[in-house]
């Protein structure tokens, strides 16, 4: 597509943005407790302060009132600049739902609140109930005008940073198991909900959810009560292309990081960038990449022309392409760049990590090729 002058400066003062506030390793160090978070609160409210956030939402709840074209260029800057900001993308994912579903009081207080820098999370899976969310147990029973909620939800990303957590539970059982699900917006600090972090091979961003007869009012219900399952369905064009978007930046990231080291790094009396071996892997890896981009935003752009419920087969795709070739190039910068790609000084090794994350969240990609499947009516 081709981007207004608006667009294209906005993308740059971005880029900007994360080269002057997270540019160096030692910068993203102090904002990450040495790299032990994936998310600075810190920067999450500075780029707040320049209206950067939520620059999608409506402005009546804080945001830029821009489109998906503006938002995926935020994602792809601060990722392709290594921003710490992690929990932005499912605060995000999430606010798509309350914005369609929830009530004024949710969408002022809790998109309000994404926009002003903090973080929210979403919780949908369980031990038992990963892809097939269907099977779904999260026990909530209604109590008067409380819901009353027990049991435990899983790798739920950012929920020891958010202010409020979007909770898939069951509140009734009936025929069909996609029936009688309920989504309800659970305060982090509830009574009787402990947060406990999983131990993976990246920073700490997921973790496990105990509730213990947590109460919430029935006006913390978002949408309708047992239709939780149609609307998670609505709109997952977007929230696929959220996660497109964030790996489209880390793949450019790698290919910036490779090229650079290519073209500096000498064996053999000369840089290793000027073998045909290399020169040939980067021009396939460049090329996977703006396909990518140029597909990125052509779903975007039709997005924001209204066509969001006709785009299932596209978002599935949009997530499936930028997350295999983010995973794709961050794995083959490493092994270019030889031991340097595996050593911790040079950062490779920390994009690889990240990017093997992506393909299984949000969706995994072999749900993604089943969507897609389908959709030619196989």
């Amino acid at each position: 597509m081709r981007f207004t002058d608006e667009q294209r400066t906005f993308a740059t003062a971005v880029r900007e943005f994360c080269a002057r506030e997270c540019g160096t390793s030692a910068q993203r160090d102090a904002l990450t407790d040495g790299g032990a978070l994936d998310t600075s609160r810190a920067l999450l409210e500075k780029l707040a302060g320049h209206g950067w956030l939520g620059v999608s939402v409506p402005e009546e709840y804080g945001g830029a009132g821009a489109g998906m074209v503006e938002e995926c260029l935020f994602l792809e800057e601060t990722a392709r600049g290594l921003a710490p900001i992690h929990a932005y993308g499912t605060g995000l994912t999430a606010a798509q739902t309350y914005l369609r579903y929830g009530t004024e009081e949710q969408k002022k207080d809790v998109v309000g609140g994404l926009c002003r820098g903090r973080v929210e999370a979403i919780a949908l899976s369980e031990p038992g109930a990963g892809s097939d969310l269907g099977s779904a147990r999260l026990k909530a029973v209604a109590d008067g005008g409380d819901y009353v909620i027990t049991g435990q939800k899983t790798w739920t990303t950012a929920a020891h940073l958010a202010d409020h957590v979007l909770v898939l539970t069951r509140t009734t059982t009936g025929a069909k198991k996609h029936d009688g699900l309920t989504l309800l917006v659970v305060p982090a600090d509830a009574s009787g909900l402990a947060i406990r972090p999983i131990s993976t091979m990246s920073t700490h961003t997921v973790n496990d959810l105990y509730f213990t007869d947590v109460r919430v009012p029935a006006a913390n219900v978002v949408g309708e009560v047992g239709q939780a399952w149609r609307h998670l369905m609505r709109g997952l064009s977007v929230e696929r292309l959220i996660i497109a978007a964030m790996s489209l930046g880390a793949a450019e990231r790698a290919l910036d990081d490779v090229v650079a080291y290519v073209k500096e790094r000498e064996q053999f009396g000369r840089t290793i960038g000027s073998f045909q071996a290399v020169r040939h892997r980067i021009a396939d890896l460049a090329t996977e990449i703006a396909c990518s981009r140029s597909f990125v935003y052509e779903v975007a752009e039709r997005i924001d022309a209204g066509e969001e419920e006709q785009l299932a087969r596209e978002g599935a795709m949009a997530k499936l392409k930028c997350t295999e070739v983010a995973k794709l190039v961050t794995l083959e910068a490493m092994q270019l760049m030889g031991g340097a790609g595996y050593a911790s000084e040079y950062g490779m090794e920390s994009q690889v990590r990240k990017a093997l994350a992506p393909p299984i969240y949000g969706g995994a990609n072999e749900i993604q090729r089943e969507i897609i499947g389908k959709s030619f009516g196989l």
